[in-house]
C-alpha cells in the first residue's frame, strides 16, 4: 500500500503537467493575469496614434470623388471629339475623292443612253427632265473630252457632271445657252477652266449635229464681260477650288450654223443659280443624321449584350449605307458649281 501511494504521489503531478508556458524561463504569474494599468497606458498611445492616420487618410479619400467622377466626363468628351474628327475626315474623303468616282460612274451611264438616243435622233431639243443628258461637250485645250451636259444646274443635278442652264437654249441654237460645271468636287470637269484662252476651241454636239465656239474672254461675278454677239455660250464654275465665294466663266462665240430653238423655256429655282446650294436638303440631312445615331446605338447595345465582334459586322453595312447617304446630303448644302 505504502508502495502504491508513493507511485500515485509521483505519476500525479507528471500526468497533469505544467502549464506550456511554466517551463519557459522568465515567467511569472504576472503573465497569466490581466494586464496591469501600466501596459494599458503605453498600449493607448498606439493605439490613439492609429487614430489620426485613419483620420488622416479621409481628406484624402474625399479629394480624390471629384477628379473619379471627372474622369468619365473627360472620356465622354475625348471619345465625341474623336467621333467627329473621323467624320469630318470622312465628309473630306467622300468630298474630294469618292465623289469623283461616284460622277464618273454617272458619265459612264449617261455617255451609253446619250450615244443611244442620238443614234435614234431622239436626243433632247429643249426643256426636258433634270437629270437627263443633252449633250456632249468638248474642250481639247483644257482636257475635257466627250464630257455628258444634263439638264438642270443644281447641286443634285451637278454631282452626274457640267449642267445646262434650263432657262437657256440648248448650245448652238440663237441666243445665250449657259452650261455650269463644279470647280473642286464629283470630278471636277471644269477645275482648268480659268487656263482658257482667247482663240481656243470649244464643240458641243446635241441632237440638232455639232455646234463649234471660239474662246473670246474670260469673266467673274466681279469683272463682267461685254459681248455684242447674238450667238454665245456660257461655261461657268467657283472662282477658287478653296473657298467658293464668286465664280468665274468663259465666253465663246458661235462660229457654226446657229440650229432652230424650239422655245417653251421653264422658269428655273434659287437653287439652279450661280454658287447656290439646295437649302431643300437640309431636312433630309437631318433625317440621315438622326438615322445614323440609331443605327450607331444599336451597334452599341448589341454589342454590350451579344458578341461585339457580330454586332459590329452586322452594324457596319447599314452605317456606311447611312452615313453615304448623309455625306450625299450635306454635299447638296453646298454652292452648286464648287
Amino acid at each position: 500500500m505504502a508502495i502504491l501511494e508513493e507511485t500515485e504521489k509521483a505519476s500525479g503531478p507528471a500526468a497533469a503537467g505544467p502549464p506550456p508556458d511554466a517551463a519557459r524561463p522568465g515567467s511569472s504569474e504576472a503573465d497569466w493575469g490581466p494586464p496591469s494599468a501600466a501596459a494599458q497606458a503605453e498600449a493607448a498611445p498606439g493605439k490613439a496614434g492609429a487614430g489620426p492616420g485613419k483620420a488622416g487618410a479621409g481628406p484624402g479619400k474625399a479629394g480624390a470623388a471629384p477628379g473619379t467622377r471627372q474622369r468619365p466626363v473627360l472620356r465622354g468628351v475625348g471619345i465625341g471629339l474623336t467621333l467627329l474628327g473621323v467624320f469630318l475626315l470622312g465628309f473630306a474623303v467622300y468630298l474630294y475623292g469618292l465623289s469623283g468616282v461616284q460622277e464618273a460612274r454617272s458619265q459612264t451611264i449617261l455617255y451609253s443612253a446619250l450615244k443611244i438616243k442620238l443614234a435614234n435622233q431622239v436626243a433632247p431639243l429643249g426643256a426636258t427632265t433634270p437629270g437627263t443628258p443633252v449633250a456632249i461637250l468638248n474642250i481639247p485645250s483644257i482636257g475635257v473630252r466627250n464630257m455628258v451636259v444634263v439638264e438642270g444646274t443644281s447641286p443634285e443635278n451637278l454631282t452626274l457632271g457640267p449642267g445646262h442652264q434650263r432657262d437657256t437654249p440648248l448650245p448652238g441654237q440663237n441666243g445665250v445657252s449657259q452650261i455650269y460645271g463644279r470647280r473642286a468636287t464629283f470630278g471636277a470637269p471644269f477645275a482648268r477652266l480659268d487656263q482658257l484662252r482667247r482663240g481656243d476651241k470649244i464643240s458641243v454636239i446635241t441632237g440638232q449635229g455639232t455646234s463649234s465656239y471660239t474662246v473670246e474672254a474670260l469673266g467673274s461675278s466681279r469683272l463682267l464681260v461685254q459681248d455684242p454677239a447674238a450667238n454665245r455660250l456660257i461655261l461657268l464654275t467657283a472662282g477658287s477650288p478653296y473657298v467658293p465665294s464668286s465664280y468665274i466663266y468663259a465666253d465663246a462665240d458661235l462660229t457654226s450654223a446657229v440650229h432652230q430653238d424650239p422655245g417653251g423655256l421653264p422658269a428655273i429655282t434659287p437653287a439652279e443659280t450661280a454658287l447656290s446650294g439646295d437649302d431643300s436638303a437640309l431636312v433630309l440631312t437631318m433625317v440621315w443624321g438622326m438615322a445614323l445615331a440609331l443605327v450607331s446605338a444599336a451597334g452599341t447595345v448589341a454589342a454590350a449584350r451579344w458578341s461585339p465582334w457580330l454586332a459590329y459586322l452586322a452594324a457596319a453595312p447599314l452605317a456606311l449605307a447611312v452615313l453615304w447617304n448623309l455625306y450625299q446630303s450635306l454635299a447638296a448644302l453646298l454652292p452648286n458649281v464648287y
